[in-house]
């Protein structure tokens, strides 16, 4: 498919990976008016959310002015940017590429490199909030890049997010997205902490947490995350722990590349992959709380 250069392209919009915050993503931009292309692996869940379905990215890339990626680590986003079907192949000059994605900014410097030569801007522009902050248009934006690339791009960015902060150059919003993280991971592990440790105390968990969420610790995320840890069985789930385990490699990662000191994240990675081999690796992050109740940690 080929885009034109009038209104009906601006309204279009290329997304390439239709995961949990990629279908979110692309039901949110469709309510918001813009017609989505999208491809994924699995083309199945492309024709789920979208109005076109892409068989590459190449094409997805080729079919809008506006290119969202939402891929699930380092290694699946080098891929499908490269090669004869990749991203990069499809890009038209004057396009820009929005790299939602949660990766080091070392990959985002090397995608850049690849991008700039189709005369096409990459934009690092991970998020903060879940899929239903997504729904909502609830979404923070990281971005890195030129701020130029930013402006052309803000229609699709206002209709997902209520904050975009342009924190520098390209790799800056790759490096914050990871530094939001650790902060995220550190939340979520002492939260399953301090839950297990309440209720060994004799305290009911609903107790417990209803405090939790009305204390001095009551971040949104507490908020958020009532369910997933009241009732896991019945919510969906938000991110994994596999992930978290991902996330907190490439922070530590890039804490010694820069030389962060970084020894709660260190300890937190270490549980969450001790989670992931005890076989809560496709368990939400909430799922932490399990983990330890098992014993295994």
């Amino acid at each position: 498919m080929s885009g034109d250069d009038g209104a009906g392209d601006v309204r279009r919009v290329a997304l390439v990976g239709t995961g949990r915050m990629g279908a979110a993503m692309a039901r949110r931009l469709r309510d918001a008016g813009f017609e989505v292309i999208a491809y994924n692996r699995t083309r199945e869940k492309a024709e789920a959310v979208a109005d076109t379905v892409a068989a590459t990215p190449r094409e997805a890339a080729a079919g809008a002015r506006t290119v969202l990626v939402s891929l699930a680590d380092d290694a699946a986003v080098t891929e499908t940017y490269g090669g004869d079907d990749g991203i990069a192949a499809g890009l038209r000059a004057g396009s820009v590429v929005l790299e939602t994605s949660t990766i080091a900014p070392e990959t985002v410097s090397a995608l850049h490199t690849l991008v700039d030569k189709t005369g096409a801007s990459l934009l690092d522009t991970p998020v903060s909030g879940s899929v239903s902050f997504v729904e909502q248009g609830r979404l923070t934006v990281l971005a890195g890049g030129s701020a130029e690339a930013l402006e052309q791009a803000r229609p699709v960015l206002d209709a997902l997010a209520t904050r975009v902060f342009h924190l520098g150059d390209s790799g800056s919003g790759a490096a914050m997205k990871l530094a939001v993280n650790s902060v995220v991971h550190a939340l979520n592990q002492a939260l399953s902490e301090a839950l297990v440790l309440a209720e060994r105390a004799g305290v009911p968990r609903e107790s417990a947490y209803e405090v939790f969420a009305a204390s001095a610790a009551g971040a949104p995320f507490v908020s958020y995350k009532k369910d997933a840890y009241l009732h896991p069985d019945d919510t969906p789930v938000a991110f994994t722990l596999e992930l978290v385990a991902k996330d907190l490699d490439l922070i530590l990662g890039l804490a010694e590349r820069v030389g962060a000191p970084m020894q709660q994240a260190y300890v937190n990675g270490r549980l969450a992959r001790g989670a992931a081999e005890a076989g809560f690796g496709e368990r939400d992050l909430s799922a932490m709380a399990e983990f330890l109740r098992s014993g295994h940690a």
